[in-house]
């Protein structure tokens, strides 16, 4: 079934980036020179941005793992490089699950505190991400380069910041909102339907997980943190789209938008196999709301999504050999993934970027 779903993905995914490169003109021979054409120290600064990006969230990782589990950081990065390319690659974020598996049978960290990690730090990941989006979109509305309406702008700014204050909430006291959210299912009986029972279910799973990855941890430690991982990944979006070619009136504020919407199209649990074509899509609309012609912008959106696919997939072959290197714990667990741990194979959270 596995095979099946990825095979569908893989197709989906191509299909969708045919029709994109129909309708924005695009040439596989085109966006093949546009790889070319970028400069091998860009590049490298990029692969050197990664890196630290993943360190970074390594070590945001081990501050949400309660101390007398926490494996060493070297284990860290592997397994969390390794649950990245899962991530990334499986389609409809099916490869989330993966991190709390390898953390229990490489480090023997409990389910419990795995999925407490997964889930506060994806809490924190949309509340900066998304915090950053809107702070660039109320900073670009003043500037010539916005083609929509600045009211449209503005208030869509508001809604984000919303969001994203929702989300930093859910992070900080998540569990305070879990509650009352049970009680309603239960006064309006509707724990006793299907997909009430199965809100129910999660909502208790995501509210014990936040008083697990809560336990010593500085919420102002993970928030900086996390604002220093999202930095990094809008650096590398920024490099590689002035190193692919686009005009030098594309800062790091342009940047910041036309990534983030890639980035939050490729979030949906719906994409295809490694996000190709909702990436493509959320990076063709962000540009082109800063004025950027579709071709350009659809030539170096894929470009930027092969890169950031190859340094995923590199840093995470790196990462499987490691965990293989890694000496096994006593009593590491072996069982299948159902048995691995509490909500192991259903964590509730969207997936990570960069890669």
């Amino acid at each position: 079934k596995t095979l099946q779903r990825m095979a569908l993905s893989a197709a989906a995914g191509l299909a969708l980036l045919a029709l994109l490169m129909v309708w924005g003109r695009v040439s596989p021979a085109q966006v093949l020179d546009t790889l070319l054409g970028l400069p091998p120290w860009v590049y490298l600064l990029c692969l050197g941005t990664h890196y630290v990006v993943y360190c970074l969230r390594s070590l945001r990782f081990l501050r949400l793992i309660p101390r007398e589990q926490r494996p060493s950081f070297t284990a860290m990065m592997a397994v969390s490089a390794s649950h990245n390319l899962a991530s990334y690659v499986l389609p409809a974020k099916s490869g989330e699950a993966t991190l709390v598996l390898y953390l229990r049978g490489v480090c023997r960290v409990s389910g419990a505190a795995g999925l407490a990690s997964l889930i506060v730090s994806r809490l924190y990941d949309f509340a900066v991400m998304i915090g950053s989006l809107a702070v660039a979109t109320v900073w670009l509305t003043t500037t010539p380069h916005w083609g929509t309406p600045v009211w449209l702008g503005r208030m869509g700014a508001g809604g984000l910041a919303l969001l994203s204050a929702t989300f930093l909430v859910l992070a900080l006291r998540g569990e305070k909102v879990m509650g009352p959210l049970r009680l309603g299912l239960r006064t309006l009986r509707l724990d006793r339907t299907r997909l009430g029972r199965r809100v129910y279910e999660l909502s208790q799973r995501a509210s014990d997980a936040l008083r697990v990855a809560r336990g010593g941890t500085s919420p102002g430690a993970l928030l900086a943190l996390t604002v220093l991982i999202w930095v990094g990944i809008f650096v590398f979006y920024a490099l590689l789209a002035r190193g692919f070619g686009l005009p030098e009136r594309i800062g790091f504020g342009e940047a910041v938008f036309g990534s983030s919407l890639a980035v939050m199209s490729n979030i949906l649990p719906l994409n295809a196999f490694a996000g190709f074509g909702t990436q493509e899509t959320g990076w063709v609309l962000g540009f082109g709301i800063l004025g950027i012609d579709r071709e350009s912008a659809f030539a170096t959106g894929l470009a930027v999504h092969l890169v950031q696919l190859f340094n995923v997939c590199l840093m995470g072959l790196v990462g499987h050999l490691v965990m293989g290197a890694l000496p096994r714990p006593v009593g590491a667990s072996t069982r299948p993934a159902e048995e691995a741990g509490e909500g192991a194979t259903e964590p509730p959270g969207p997936p990570s970027q960069v890669g």
